[in-house]
């Protein structure tokens, strides 16, 4: 007879944990303790739990894993503000996740997929196509890897603060809407007070525009920061980009994205990956001007970073702001004009993939 699997202790909320060992007999006041082990002191092994019974930690041995996620590769980008993690799966499945800092802070670009399905022609994890979902716990295990390299890299004194992790983004390989479930959960873990402690407002959710998520994250009234790739103004640009399109139409994701404003109060970022001669003229401004007219809206713009799989080129500098002024004269469109990090290392946006 074959063994019960492992659980992942990443898995599980603090309320499972309190389940647990309940069901077990143990104690559910050791759930804080435990916890506590795993996102504040970021331990990865049972031995290094001693404030835990002996019984505990014994059950814990033979029922569960901490699903440290091993690296395969590290790189650094080469002005030092970006590092790039191949991470192994147990099944032998790889993804990247990344490391970057800005003036005053620190983000994780987590991954929630091993691939994607949703096909965008520029992005590279688009061009591996689609593997499997991530659980929970392999999205967890991201945030928890990059927080415990931030401890062991700091070397805070009565100046220097140590770095903490403050700041995450589903912006990595997949589609997050496509994984809803499981990123959810992810979240709700990487949210607990006794642990990371990662506030709501320092989370931010890319999609490609999967409708049905959108909707539901409306019904749930989940207060994190909701991004959607545009990248053109008009249905038949936008599905030649974005092959997800043609599932969802381009009417059908702006009526969604209304709904999710309207029923939460919270506005939209809206990205726009400018391709030099593609979507950057002054006509493709004033269109989606006109396509986000009376949103809640924010614009951000991402030159193209190159991949292999695409021959695009990214736009020219005055090209982004002549777009961006259109945007803020003719509409009154806020926009941004993304900071960009980690190109030389393959570490931009839509720029991850992983081989074996």
């Amino acid at each position: 007879m074959s063994q019960p699997a492992l659980t992942n202790l990443y898995d599980l909320t603090r309320a499972d944990l309190r389940t647990w060992l309940i069901q077990r007999d143990l104690n559910p006041t050791h759930a804080a303790r435990l916890w506590s082990y795993l996102y504040l002191d970021l331990v990865d092994t049972f031995d290094a739990m001693p404030d835990l019974p002996a019984r505990v930690r014994d059950r814990l041995a033979a029922e569960t894993f901490i699903g440290t996620l091993p690296i395969a590769a590290a790189t650094d980008s080469s002005d030092g503000f970006t590092r790039k993690y191949l991470l192994s799966l147990p099944d032998a499945e790889r993804i990247e996740t990344v490391l970057m800092r800005f003036t005053g802070r620190v983000t994780a670009c987590i991954s929630s997929q091993v691939g994607c399905a949703m096909g965008c022609v520029f992005c590279a994890t688009g061009q591996m196509g689609y593997t499997r979902h991530l659980s929970a716990g392999e999205i967890v295990a991201q945030a928890t890897h990059v927080a415990r390299a931030l401890r062991s890299n700091s070397a805070p004194s009565a100046t220097v603060p140590r770095e903490r992790l403050r700041n995450i983004v589903l912006m990595g390989m997949g589609e997050p809407l496509h994984n809803y479930d499981a990123v959810m959960r992810a979240i709700d873990i990487l949210r607990d007070d006794g642990g990371l402690a990662l506030a709501a407002e320092r989370i931010t959710l890319s999609t490609v525009g999967v409708v049905p998520g959108i909707l539901r994250l409306a019904r749930e009234k989940r207060p994190l920061h909701l991004a959607v790739s545009l990248h053109a103004a008009t249905q038949p640009e936008r599905a030649a980009l974005v092959p997800a399109a043609r599932k969802w139409p381009l009417d059908e994701l702006i009526a969604a994205c209304r709904t999710y404003s309207e029923t939460t109060g919270r506005r939209i970022f809206y990205e726009w990956t400018l391709i030099d001669g593609k979507n950057d003229t002054p006509d493709h401004a004033r269109a989606v001007g006109h396509l986000l007219r009376g949103l809640p809206a924010q614009v951000n713009l991402i030159p193209l970073n190159p991949t292999t799989g695409y021959d695009g080129a990214p736009t020219r500098t005055e090209a982004a702001r002549r777009f961006q002024k259109i945007l803020a004269d003719e509409f009154a469109l806020p926009s941004t004009v993304r900071q960009r990090r980690g190109i030389d290392i393959a570490a931009g946006c839509g720029q991850l993939a992983a081989t074996r």
